[in-house]
Parts: C-alpha cells; sequence; structure tokens
C-alpha cells in the first residue's frame, strides 16, 4: 500500500467515490452532462490528494490539496442540484454531504495546519 492509500482523507475520498458512482448509476437517461461533471469532480478530489501526497515541497502539496478541497466543493454543488432537481434519494445526498464536509474539512487542515 503506497503512503497516500492510508491517509483517511483519502479512504474518505474513496468512499465518497463509490456514493457518486451509485447516484450517477441511478439517473434517468437525458441526465449524461451532470452525471459527467459529477464523475470528473468526484475523482479529481481522489487524483489531487494522490499526486499532493507524492510531491515534495510544503506549497505543491499545499497546491494539489487545494484543487481537490475546490473538488470537493464542485461535488458539493452537483448534489444539491440533483437534489433541487430530485434526482437524488436523501439518504444518498445525505451520506454524500456528509463524507464530502469531512473531506473539505481534513483537507483544510492539510492546506493550512
Amino acid at each position: 500500500m503506497l503512503s497516500f492509500q492510508k491517509l483517511d482523507v483519502y479512504q474518505r475520498s474513496i468512499e465518497f467515490l463509490r456514493i457518486s458512482n451509485r447516484i450517477r448509476a441511478a439517473l434517468p437517461r437525458g441526465h449524461a452532462e451532470l452525471a459527467d461533471q459529477l464523475r470528473r469532480a468526484s475523482q479529481s478530489i481522489t487524483q489531487n490528494i494522490a499526486e499532493g501526497a507524492g510531491r515534495m515541497t510544503r506549497a505543491d502539496k499545499a497546491r494539489h490539496y487545494t484543487i481537490a478541497r475546490g473538488s470537493a466543493m464542485e461535488s458539493a454543488a452537483h448534489l444539491d442540484v440533483m437534489r433541487v432537481e430530485e434526482l437524488v434519494d436523501g439518504e444518498a445526498y445525505d451520506r454524500g454531504i456528509e463524507l464530502l464536509e469531512r473531506i473539505v474539512a481534513m483537507l483544510t487542515k492539510l492546506i493550512d495546519p
């Protein structure tokens, strides 16, 4: 196991990615663009955490963690849109937002300890 895979924030981002995959799979036809936006944003969280953990300088790490944090915020906005348009069930929405809140808090601490 690589060092970034042991990070709690990375594990939570993988958990969110699984939830986002289930949400996207349940979307009715005609919402491919929204599904793709959520896919890209949720994958970006995980990918930027991994890349940031692999960087050597504090500034490089912080830059990637900041991008991951922004992608988490974007993912939350996509879930909000899906909720308003009644495309996501309440339980999946609540769990997704709960995970994103944790991810954002953990990334904020990594960016500015």
